[in-house]
């Protein structure tokens, strides 16, 4: 029976494939020094997106936020030739959208519109880019929509407790830093200083381009020249990426005031570039099951459960839950981490992971936006876009030997963050427990 859902997975998946591959072949091109990404799409949708590199990487922890404020800047504050209003409308008028936002690599300004509005929409989209007004009005309201945002998900349990995790573990690197910034540091920012960071850090040397529409390859490189004729060069550029390993667990907490206690752990993954990146990725898929399965089914520990591998220029591999009984969880999670490195996963487990997988990520890039994006992602933190096209026959070649060598080899000792009642919690118990060092430390 199973065999036979198996099959019918299989099928539909193919069914999802045969699409993308009548999709004419991408291509790169270099226009004005700029790296420019192009996969014909097939349909009648224009999806853009401009990537400015770095992240968090360029700017300081007194500065977090300001390129977050920067990308909403560009389209909520009007540009040279349109003030907010007149930029929305013109939009409105096409169902079309320009937008920005930032995460912890790199900024994303992205354009998406029918392509007989790609005329009317791009001088827009080039024009927030490249002459953003930064209005003071504007801005103070951009401003205080941000640290409404902050405020709220600080008391958002799950998103509070990623956050303490990250700060905790990553203390000393840029990484600790939380591209939405603070609501202190956001309300100390101008309209000047933040239009001068954008400036900054919007030159060639940062940007890279990635276009997923049937259009011709002249029109696009015209286009995109004419938008850059005016944007500086800039130092040269690239993205910084660092291993990250914790020698010795730990364990800290902050009271709250909670209907439940939050838990989140921090171990070591594989750099971008390393040779078992990808059954790192597949054995963290595995092992979610398999936490899943232990601590909410077998335990009734938590509702819902996570284990998760948090890729970027510092890649980890985190678990999360929410319970009364965090004592108890670290029992658990530690059995099961010590059974699945003595043990290792079974061949039914890979083989059910990849048509998993396999399916996952074709729906994942059924849009134009997500094939965009996973380019874009691809060749920002793995420095090879064409990762996007070979990644499903790189995870189909995965052996049940290097998903078990590659848990092994990371899953060590761990950064452990708590939030709730302090008095339910016995720090030993995550400080002392199993220390879960890996089979063959890797040295950095």
């Amino acid at each position: 029976m199973k065999k036979y859902i198996a099959l019918l997975i299989i099928i539909a998946v193919i069914a999802i494939i045969q699409p993308t591959l009548a999709q004419q072949k991408p291509y790169e091109t270099m226009v004005e020094g700029v790296k420019v990404i192009v996969q014909p799409s097939g349909n009648n949708i224009v999806e853009i997106q401009t990537i400015i590199k770095g992240g968090v990487q360029n700017y300081t922890a007194a500065k977090m936020g300001i390129e977050s404020i920067a990308m909403t800047a560009l389209t909520e504050c009007g540009t040279a030739k349109y003030d907010k209003n007149a930029f929305k409308n013109a939009l409105d008028k096409v169902s079309a959208q320009v937008y920005g936002y930032s995460n912890k690599d790199y900024a994303t300004i992205s354009m998406n519109c029918i392509k007989t509005d790609f005329d009317a929409v791009w001088p827009l989209y080039a024009d927030a880019m490249t002459h953003p007004k930064f209005d003071g009005k504007e801005f103070t309201r951009v401003k205080q929509d941000a640290i409404n945002n902050l405020k709220q998900s600080e008391s958002q349990p799950d998103e509070a407790i990623d956050k303490f995790a990250d700060k905790t573990a990553f203390a000393g690197r840029s990484y600790a830093e939380d591209p939405s910034g603070t609501p202190e540091i956001i309300e100390k920012l101008t309209p000047e200083e933040t239009k001068a960071y954008y400036n900054a850090v919007f030159t060639k040397s940062h940007l890279l381009i990635v276009v997923v529409a049937d259009l011709d390859r002249a029109v696009i490189e015209n286009k995109i020249k004419e938008m850059l004729a005016g944007v500086k060069t800039g130092n040269a550029f690239q993205l910084k990426k660092s291993f990250f390993r914790a020698y010795n667990n730990s364990f800290k907490s902050e009271s709250r005031d909670l209907a439940t206690n939050y838990v989140e752990g921090i171990t070591g993954g594989p750099q971008l570039d390393a040779a078992d990146f990808n059954a790192f990725n597949i054995a963290m898929r595995i092992f979610a099951d398999r936490h899943f399965l232990d601590i909410r089914t077998n335990n009734g520990l938590s509702y819902a459960p996570q284990a998760w591998f948090s890729s970027g220029s510092t890649s980890v591999a985190k678990f999360a839950v929410s319970t009364t009984m965090p004592d108890k969880y670290i029992a658990v999670f530690d059995k099961l981490v010590e059974r699945t490195k003595r043990e290792g996963f079974t061949a039914a487990e890979l083989a059910d992971m990849k048509v998993t997988y396999l399916t996952g990520f074709y729906y994942r890039n059924e849009t134009n936006q997500a094939q965009a994006a996973s380019l874009a992602s691809n060749e920002v933190l793995h420095g090879d876009w064409k990762r996007s096209m070979t990644l499903i026959n790189d995870v189909k070649k995965l052996k049940l030997e290097d998903i078990n060598n590659a848990f092994r080899n990371y899953i060590g000792n761990t950064v452990w963050v708590y939030q709730g009642d302090t008095k339910k919690v016995n720090p030993v118990l995550f400080i002392n427990g199993t220390i879960h060092k890996p089979d063959n430390p890797i040295a950095r």
